[in-house]
């Protein structure tokens, strides 16, 4: 146990010292600018399959887990955004997916320098790569934003035959919170799995994935508790607030993210260097 202490404290210098903020800004501007597009694409893509899209469950997905108190404004946009969109696909949205995997291709370069390796790939395989998580994401959350509606529905059609189910972890605000979990954590371990040039087994990579959901938690709790009692964002940016509290949180989560890499990075240093020499 005491070493992933003490590793912890390499991570941590080694973020410090390589530019693991200026990384997180990186991540965080790019997945600022990625949101909007791909909401659209998912959107319109949920469109060409169903004409009854709920724009609100597809925000409350994307948005699931950030504080209200930063959320509410950028879902306020995207509601707009979305509602004006419409429900087809267009050579707009098909555009916003490369728009959108800029973010995607940020999280693989940060993750490639976290974990010392050098990723061999072209850049065409890497830009495809990246437009795959994308399309691959899209129908995650349209399929998630289906189960969504339709367990709590069925659940509702059997309340009287089983009264139970009402108040079960089915039932509909419970099951939303269940799914969004999860799409967080596979989505993280995706990241982790499958967008270095370097494959790592699943075991190496679970520590920094840990401490990136613990450490995500954690400090949602205190920024959205620090934005709803002391923050004076609105007096400082007038109309501008929501945008920069937005930017201030995914800032914050894309260090931790950076953090979290550079934890697996440091532990899978100090094995190599553990393992005997040939």
């Amino acid at each position: 146990m005491c070493i992933y202490w003490t590793t912890l404290f390499r991570a941590i210098e080694r973020f410090s010292n390589k530019g693991g903020f200026v990384r997180a800004s990186h991540v965080a501007l790019s997945f600022m600018l990625a949101i909007f597009p791909f909401c659209i694409f998912v959107l319109s893509l949920a469109g060409a399959f169903s004409g009854e899209t709920q724009v609100d469950d597809m925000v409350d997905f994307v948005l699931g887990t950030w504080p209200e108190a930063i959320a509410g404004p950028i879902a306020s946009e995207l509601r707009s955004v979305l509602t004006a969109g419409g429900g087809t696909i267009t050579v707009g949205a098909i555009l916003s997916v490369v728009f959108a995997s800029n973010g995607v291709d940020a999280i693989r370069l940060v993750i490639t320098s976290a974990y010392r390796d050098h990723d061999p790939r072209p850049f065409w395989k890497t830009r495809l790569l990246s437009i795959g998580f994308v399309l691959g994401g899209t129908l995650l959350f349209v399929c998630a934003s289906v189960l969504g509606v339709l367990i709590p529905l069925i659940m509702h059609f059997f309340e009287d035959l089983v009264p139970w189910l009402d108040q079960s972890i089915l039932s509909n605000g419970k099951f939303r919170e269940l799914l969004t979990i999860g799409i967080l954590l596979f989505a993280v371990y995706a990241c982790h799995k499958w967008l270095p040039g370097v494959k790592h087994d699943t075991r190496s990579l679970a520590p920094g994935i840990l401490l990136t959901l613990v450490l995500w938690y954690t400090a949602s709790k205190g920024i959205s508790f620090y934005f709803s009692t002391f923050s004076t964002y609105s007096v400082t940016y007038a109309g501008l607030a929501g945008v920069m509290s937005a930017l201030v949180y995914m800032y914050m989560m894309a260090a931790i993210f950076v953090l979290g890499a550079e934890y697996n990075g440091s532990i899978m240093k100090q094995e190599k260097e553990a393992q005997p020499q040939s």
